[in-house]
């Protein structure tokens, strides 16, 4: 990876985190940080 594409991909998330915040009230990455959280939990049982 690039250090262009990195810079790219950093500025997307940043923006869609912005985005989400102002005008979503953080519910996209609320749901996105849960389903995280599953998949960690899912991978540790794996484990």
């Amino acid at each position: 990876m690039t250090n262009r594409i990195a810079l790219i991909l950093g500025l997307l998330i940043l923006g869609f985190l912005a985005w989400d915040n102002l005008l979503k009230d953080g519910h996209s990455t609320l749901f996105l940080l849960r389903k995280f959280a599953d998949l960690i939990e899912w991978l540790a049982f794996w484990r």
